[in-house]
């Protein structure tokens, strides 16, 4: 049966931002956080261990919850999605992660930290370019404006850019993590936990073994478990909620929200570390914060047309989901299942979301 509400005209998305932001929030605190670690463990073994917290926390998590569910609520992922899945992994997992330490080995931190900045520049880019994902003047105004604060928070104090071949490796990995947000844009309708989980596990145990192949001395229980720990909130947490923002954002806006993280690293490197409060943290603040709001008040509305489809993800019965149940589906909602989409034409706000990547 095909649910109730389903003539109910879509409202545009509320719930993307704030998912953007909260993984923003847990992935900029885990930098301050690491900061604290790196005294008892070196970067590189570091970078395995946030990354393998973040695969088997986020495992043990999937297990627990399959022996509770009573229905499936989000679409496992499938055969059809592990090439995507294999490039996400290979690109941000495996290739970003080499690519830096390489850069950091020869190469100012404060200059490096500037230079991640185009991690966002570039996913904005391939999201626009690649995608084509709809950025109106507003969006493009207020992702500048986020990405500004990020740089202005990474600016070198002592002046310059690393150059030669740290420049062109650290640029290379921020290049390569912008791949691998493109890249998951099509896994977004699929169970975001079971896509951090996969990516947390590949990444940590690839980057664990390259640091003790190099050497790497092996830490002391209680930081590898707090390394573990951080990697769970930072990386793994982080990552689902971003995968899930993008479901109802698209890539180029959930990147732009994802951009203030810096920003809240620096409020709470102030706030633990004990570091200054500076005058281009408060205008970073200002930029960031005009940023939000340019974002927060667009309103994409058009007549737009919807082709037949059939896809599977986690949804409830609204003006999108108006189609039958047969007696293997689930019941309850929200719920996921294999749908068909009939040919639909109709106006209202959206977002670049999982039903709406329509060309302008």
């Amino acid at each position: 049966m095909p649910g109730g509400n389903h003539g109910r005209p879509p409202a545009i998305a509320a719930v993307g931002p704030p998912l953007a932001l909260a993984a923003a929030a847990l992935f900029g605190a885990s930098t301050p956080l690491a900061k604290l670690l790196l005294g008892a463990v070196s970067p590189w073994l570091l970078a395995g261990l946030l990354y393998l917290g973040s695969g088997l926390g986020l495992g043990a998590f999937l297990l627990l919850r399959r022996s509770l569910a009573a229905a499936r609520r989000e679409a496992p992922l499938r055969r059809a999605d592990l090439p995507w899945l294999a490039a996400a992994v290979l690109t941000g997992g495996v290739a970003a992660p080499v690519l830096l330490m390489a850069g950091l080995a020869r190469a100012e931190a404060s200059a490096a930290s500037l230079l991640l900045n185009l991690e966002g520049v570039f996913t904005l880019a391939i999201a626009w370019l690649v995608q084509r994902e709809n950025v109106d003047r507003r969006v493009a105004l207020g992702a500048g404006a986020i990405l500004a604060g990020a740089a202005l928070l990474s600016w070198p104090a002592a002046g310059g850019l690393a150059a030669g071949t740290s420049t062109l490796a650290i640029t290379l990995a921020c290049l390569c993590w912008a791949a691998d947000n493109n890249l998951t844009r099509h896994l977004a309708a699929a169970d975001p936990l079971q896509i951090a989980a996969a990516k947390g596990l590949v990444a940590g145990i690839v980057n664990l073994a390259l640091a003790l192949l190099q050497g790497a001395p092996w830490p002391g229980a209680g930081a590898a478990l707090a390394a573990g720990a951080v990697g769970l909130g930072g990386y793994g947490v982080s990552l689902a909620l971003f995968v899930l923002a993008m479901r109802h954002l698209g890539t180029a806006r959930t990147a732009a929200y994802f951009s203030t993280a810096p920003f809240i690293g620096a409020v709470l490197a102030v706030t633990l570390l004990g570091e200054p409060m500076t005058a281009s943290l408060i205008l970073a603040a200002a930029l960031m914060a005009l940023g939000l709001v340019l974002h927060l008040a667009e309103r994409h509305e058009h007549p737009h047309e919807h082709a037949s489809l059939t896809h599977e993800h986690r949804h409830s019965h609204d003006a999108h989901h108006g189609h039958r149940h047969g007696a293997e589906d689930p019941p309850g909602e929200p719920h996921s299942h294999a749908h068909r989409h009939e040919p639909l034409r109709h106006r209202h706000p959206h977002y670049p979301d999982l039903h709406h990547r329509h060309g302008h």
